[in-house]
């Protein structure tokens, strides 16, 4: 029989049992600081299932075609948020975005997340990412002594900052914002959700810090609510919508 995948036919034909194949071309982003400061697209044709990822197809270029090939990945997924890039202009995970749902019978284009210096290929400086995480103090901030018993947190309590804790720091929804890209002195929304984390948690005693920090010029009043962080995040955060709650904690604190 002819394999097909989703209604396209495929390059090979499968006998019955087996997992059809068929070839996929990568339009891949490389920029290397030693060959000058531009640049350029290169394309890579591998043989695939509909049901490996694009990060299983960039293995096969790096492993099988071009070893010079550089991309981040780890735990392979997504739990990590280390392969985060542009596939297909969106921001995705490579490690969950599937051949079969971004066009395989097209050109599939890869680049690296916007915003941010490009280091090489699909590789990108984090550090300025980390260093507005950082600012936002990430951990608890509690006052007195060490207690001597748990601080015990109701189900409800948690409830209330549990979405922003799915945060896996990929940077897929502060590189998807055009505030991110254009200014960069913004906190992006990353940073923001994981204040929200602390903010709203229960055991925590620096909300008033933290609100005073993203209050800044570059905090959160310069999120003009375009969801683009919502429809980027792999874990399915309200990113959006926890930046408007950290907007109503100042506005009522304030008054």
């Amino acid at each position: 029989m002819t394999a097909t995948l989703d209604g396209a036919a495929s390059t090979e034909t499968a006998t019955a049992g087996e997992i059809p194949t068929f070839d996929v071309t990568l339009r891949i982003r490389r920029y290397s600081p030693e060959n000058g400061p531009e640049a350029t697209w290169e394309e890579f044709t591998v043989t695939a299932h509909g049901t490996d990822r694009v990060l299983d197809a960039l293995h096969k270029v790096k492993w099988e075609e071009d070893g010079s090939l550089t991309f981040r990945r780890s735990c392979a997924h997504g739990v990590c948020g280390s392969d985060a890039m542009r596939i297909n202009g969106r921001n995705r995970l490579a490690c969950k975005t599937l051949l079969k749902d971004v066009n395989p019978d097209k050109v599939i284009t890869v680049e690296p997340i916007k915003g941010l210096p490009v280091l090489k290929d699909l590789v990108v400086d984090m550090e300025p990412f980390f260093a507005s995480y950082r600012e936002i103090m990430p951990f608890l901030i509690t006052n007195g002594n060490q207690p001597s018993k748990e601080r015990i947190q109701s189900s409800e309590q948690r409830e209330r900052f549990d979405d922003t804790t799915k945060c896996i720091l990929c940077a897929a929804c502060t590189s998807s914002c055009p505030v991110f890209w254009t200014d960069g002195q913004y906190f992006g929304p990353a940073a923001i959700v994981n204040a929200h984390r602390f903010i709203f948690d229960s055991r925590d005693d620096g909300a008033t810090q933290r609100l005073e920090i993203l209050n800044d010029k570059e905090g959160v009043w310069r999120c003009r609510t375009t969801f683009n962080c919502t429809e980027a995040c792999p874990r399915g955060i309200e990113v959006t919508k926890a930046i408007q709650e950290v907007k109503r904690a100042m506005i009522t604190r304030a008054f």
